[in-house]
Formats: structure tokens, C-alpha cells, sequence
């Protein structure tokens, strides 16, 4: 039986699967030490976040005796918790929003086209794996790689498009960003 060869480190581990395209990639394993009688017992954690790259991902966490079990299990769990995330020409987000989980914060800011990806490691890997390409994200407090998926999660959920907020208020697209035209051309009036 011939085994793929892995691609990158700890956290650069990519799979795609031509059945469902999905992209998910592993974000931290963590090994955990249980001390019995015999001596100690180990067992590993995965994080993992999963995505179409079209605008839907999820996360999962996964505990296991083994890491390819671990993996799978956190695999299966992002596969069930997707969101779907809107996005601006299918490159960035619509507008700037922040998140947070515990002590985890994170703003995540839409960029011009060209910028790539500028985010730190779990942070990355969701957008990578979202198919936004153009972001900047700053990750403030925690380091815990569960806290920054979490809060970046939370931000995302928190992102809506512009048709979103017309139907929410019940006005057309074109009202809501009419605000700014007629006001440059009231103070364009005035001199």
C-alpha cells in the first residue's frame, strides 16, 4: 500500500478530495501526556479547518490516541460546522469587522486587489481555505490557535453583504450606498 507523500510542517498539511473539493488544512496537533501506573499514555489533538475555497468553511477539533485518527475525527467536525461567508468579487470581505473568543480578538479588514493574504498561521489557514484572497488580519491577545480559529469564526459570521443589510432594513442596495454620492453632491452644490 503506497502512502502520499505529505506536503510542509506542523501546520501545512493540505489535502484535496476531487469527490466533495474540499480543501482542509491542519492547523495544530497538540500531544497530550496521561501519567498511569505503567508509565505515561499519550494522545494527540487536531485542529483542523475545512473549505470549498467558494465561500463556505468550517472548523473541527479532534482527539485521538493516534494523529490520523485525531485528523480524521476533526475533519468529519468541520465537515458538519461550515458557514457560508459572503464576499466582495469573490476575493475579499465587504467590510471591516473585528471578533473575538475568550481572550482571543482578531479584525479582519477587506483589502484592495493584489494584497494576498496578510495573517498570521490559523488565521491563514481559514482564509486559504475560504478563497478569500485579498485580507489583512490582525490577531490581538491570545496565541491559542483554537481561540484565533474561534474568533475569526466569529468575525466571519458576523459579515454580511450589502444586499443582506437592504433586505434587513427594506430599502434597495443602491439607497444604502446612495448616502455617500448624495452628500458629496450636496457639499458640491454649496460651492
Amino acid at each position: 500500500m503506497a502512502r502520499e507523500p505529505r506536503e510542509g510542517g506542523r501546520g501545512g498539511r493540505e489535502r484535496e478530495r476531487e469527490a466533495d473539493e474540499l480543501v482542509d488544512k491542519l492547523v495544530t496537533i497538540n500531544r497530550v501526556a496521561k501519567v498511569v501506573k505503567g508509565g505515561r499514555r499519550f494522545a494527540f489533538a487536531a485542529l483542523v479547518v475545512v473549505g470549498d475555497q467558494k465561500g463556505r468553511v468550517g472548523f473541527g477539533a479532534g482527539k485521538a490516541r493516534e494523529v490520523p485518527e485525531a485528523i480524521r475525527k476533526a475533519t468529519e467536525r468541520a465537515k458538519r460546522a461550515m458557514i457560508r461567508v459572503p464576499m466582495k468579487e469573490g476575493r475579499t470581505l465587504h467590510h471591516d469587522v473585528a471578533g473575538h473568543f475568550g481572550a482571543g480578538k482578531v479584525i479582519l479588514r477587506s483589502a484592495e486587489a493584489g494584497t494576498g493574504i496578510i495573517a498570521g498561521g490559523p488565521m491563514r489557514a481559514v482564509f486559504e481555505s475560504l478563497g478569500i484572497n485579498d485580507v489583512v488580519a490582525k490577531s490581538l491577545g491570545t496565541r491559542n490557535p483554537h481561540n484565533m480559529v474561534k474568533a475569526t469564526f466569529d468575525a466571519l459570521t458576523r459579515c454580511a453583504s450589502p444586499r443582506a443589510v437592504a433586505n434587513r432594513r427594506g430599502k434597495k442596495v443602491a439607497e444604502i450606498f446612495g448616502k455617500r454620492d448624495q452628500a458629496a453632491g450636496a457639499e458640491a452644490a454649496d460651492v
